[in-house]
């Protein structure tokens, strides 16, 4: 909806004929929509049949179905050809598949909530430090040995040092009432490096041991998933997806300015509120089981934005399974891409991540004419 409807609507009065150039338009980005989130979910669920199949047992593509319905008490496929085809698949590489999916829709989904609410094309989840905050909570747990407690002690800590560092970064960009966008970006970038002071520092009191934890936790993985983990991991996210889909008109109208928005009667303030803490809830949630995973939250929103527009009641959907797709395949090429090894997730995002960068500042400046 265009400003001059939204005020014709709240004064009581018809919208002005916008012309069939409009309608033709919103049709074309109805079906484009459309097309997108339907070939996100077929590319998705091929994808994930993929992955499952795909490892140092190989167990073909029918199998997996089979094995699928028959894990569900239905029996309606072959057999498997191995004897412990339909153990690694539900004791290893479905819960695997899922929490890449989770997980990768959750970053995403942050993503787009921080680019939206911030007007910053180049924010990402990472800018209000709650992942290098989780990082010091999975370290501090190790050096300190809190894991004596349990195993889930350092996801417990990586959870709630990603909130608390995110409260953290929002109140301290906090100025006259209102929060800054720029002084934000700023906080974040000190809690960040602050974040990274204190990771080394507990590198260094660590022994051998507790820093090779450290770093394979920075380094981000999906090995070792289980389906007690994405029990714990999915009902975080599909919080964090539902209450991010009721924003997404209000993003909307913030796009237009926060004055239209004001008078359009969108609370600023309060909607900046809510989407970092859902930023904070989704990032957390995703990196405390997996690690650091860069990037997701960037690239993803915006390769749905150049194709489907900026509208977030598309954007938001689009970017969950969008992100599930991009991190499930990059998890499939960490452990596929060299033999009896698995290269760091955290490194293969990156490695597609960095380069997207670049070119994301090389069309804003020639879009925009530079930053200011």
């Amino acid at each position: 909806m265009t400003l001059t409807e939204e005020r014709a609507a709240r004064a009581g009065r018809p919208a002005p004929d916008s012309g069939p150039a409009r309608t033709s338009g919103t049709a074309h980005r109805m079906v484009t929509g459309g097309l997108l989130i339907t070939g996100l979910a077929v590319a998705l669920g091929v994808l994930a049949v993929v992955a499952a199949a795909s490892g140092q047992l190989h167990i073909p593509a029918t199998e997996v179905a089979s094995g699928f319905l028959r894990g569900l008490g239905v029996d309606l496929g072959p057999a498997a050809s191995h004897p412990r085809a339909d153990a690694t698949l539900w004791s290893v590489r479905f819960p695997r598949v899922a929490m890449a999916m989770v997980v990768g829709a959750a970053l995403a989904v942050a993503g787009a909530l921080m680019q939206g609410a911030f007007g910053n094309p180049l924010a990402e989840p990472s800018v209000v430090g709650v992942s290098a905050g989780a990082a010091v909570g999975a370290a501090a747990a190790i050096v300190f040995g809190l894991t004596a407690f349990g195993a889930w002690t350092s996801v417990v800590c990586a959870f709630v040092a990603g909130i608390v560092t995110t409260t953290v970064v929002y109140l301290f960009s906090r100025s006259n009432g209102r929060t800054e966008v720029v002084t934000l970006v700023l906080t974040g970038i000190a809690v960040n490096a602050v974040a990274g002071a204190a990771l080394a520092l507990l590198m260094f009191l660590g022994d051998t041991q507790a820093r090779e934890e450290i770093v394979f936790w920075q380094l981000g993985s999906l090995n070792g998933s289980r389906w007690d983990h994405v029990l714990v991991v999915a009902p975080l996210a599909v919080l964090g997806l539902v209450l991010a889909a009721r924003l997404a008109r209000p993003l909307d109208l913030l796009a237009l300015g926060e004055r239209p928005a004001r008078h359009l009667g969108v609370h600023v303030e309060r909607l900046r509120i809510h989407s970092i803490l859902l930023v904070g809830l989704l990032t957390a949630a995703a990196v405390s089981f997996c690690g650091i995973v860069a990037f997701v939250g960037l690239v993803v929103p915006h390769l749905v934005r150049m194709i489907a527009g900026p509208g977030h009641r598309l954007l938001l959907p689009a970017s969950a399974l969008g992100g599930a797709v991009c991190l499930l395949a990059a998890d499939l090429l960490a452990r596929t891409a060299v033999d009896y090894a698995e290269l760091p997730l955290g490194m293969v995002t990156a490695a597609v991540g960095g380069p997207f960068f670049f070119w994301l500042l090389h069309r804003t400046r020639r879009t925009a004419g530079g930053w200011g």
